[in-house]
């Protein structure tokens, strides 16, 4: 693929990406006059990536030229009928990446798949050795988040009320007595407990980058919203790249809040990593 046709095409997937996000609002369930009162439920719902193996889905070997190239993170094949967000998968090392995915305009040689230079970096290909991977496409789901067990309402009470037997006083107190026995013999659960263990994905990575000004200007914008940036160089069989990560997060509450961040900046592949 040219680098300017790359690059377009890049620029239309995240126009079309963006928008696919906004959409007029309604009533699910229409009525108009006459109609029974509905009662209304707000329910906040949240995005996340699924995949649909219906839209797209290869399982194939790729390969990386030696060369880098433009676009970021994207794999090209020439079956593709339109762009598609997509998961790739590397089989041999179980590593993985969001991209992109464009239509491979020459056939040529070899293994199927034509990877990009950030996409080898980050699924930990070498340079001319073709590696098995699986393209999936994804889409975007609303879900309602899951509800805890303790956080669920309370079953209501139902039936005949059971029946009631009395206790002698005496029993009431042999009882209480035992229990205050059992309390006194037991080792204080404060200084037994065992330590509560660290979040093990603590941060956020924004993305990798082959060319070090762009992680840094990345990682500027993350400090700019307010949040913790790190800027990690790294290397890979000879090939240098720059890893930009938020955080950390103290919590997997913190977590949470701390990735939507991130993604209403327009990292809207960013993942939570352990650093």
């Amino acid at each position: 693929m040219t680098r300017a046709r790359i690059g377009w095409m890049v620029a239309v997937l995240a126009t079309g990406l963006g928008l696919s996000g906004c959409g007029e609002g309604g009533r699910p369930f229409g009525g108009g006059e006459g109609a029974a009162p509905v009662a209304e439920v707000s329910t906040r719902l949240v995005e996340r990536d699924v995949e649909a193996p219906d839209v797209f889905s290869l399982t194939d070997q790729g390969l990386w030229d030696g060369r880098p190239s433009l676009g970021g993170v994207w794999v090209a094949d020439a079956s593709v009928t339109s762009p598609e967000r997509v998961i790739i998968r590397n089989s041999g090392n179980g590593k993985f990446v969001i991209g992109a995915l464009f239509r491979r305009e020459r056939e040529a040689p070899g293994p199927r798949v034509q990877v990009s230079s950030d996409a080898a970096a980050a699924l930990g290909m070498l340079a001319g050795q073709p590696a098995a991977l699986s393209v999936i496409a994804l889409r975007r789901e609303e879900v309602a988040p899951e509800v805890p067990a303790a956080a669920a309402a309370p079953a209501p009470v139902t039936g005949a009320p059971g029946t009631i037997t009395a206790t002698p006083l005496g029993d009431v107190t042999s009882t209480a007595a035992a229990a205050i026995a059992a309390a006194e013999a037991a080792p204080a659960a404060a200084s037994t407990a065992a330590p509560a263990r660290a979040l093990t994905q603590a941060y956020v990575q924004i993305g990798i980058f082959s060319v070090e000004a762009n992680a840094n200007r990345a990682a500027e914008q993350i400090r700019a919203a307010g949040l913790g940036a790190v800027v990690k160089k790294e290397s890979s069989h000879g090939k240098t790249f720059w890893r930009v990560i938020a955080g950390p997060a103290a919590s997997a509450a913190e977590r949470g809040p701390l990735l939507a961040k991130v993604k209403a900046l327009g990292y809207a592949d960013a993942y939570a990593v352990s650093n």
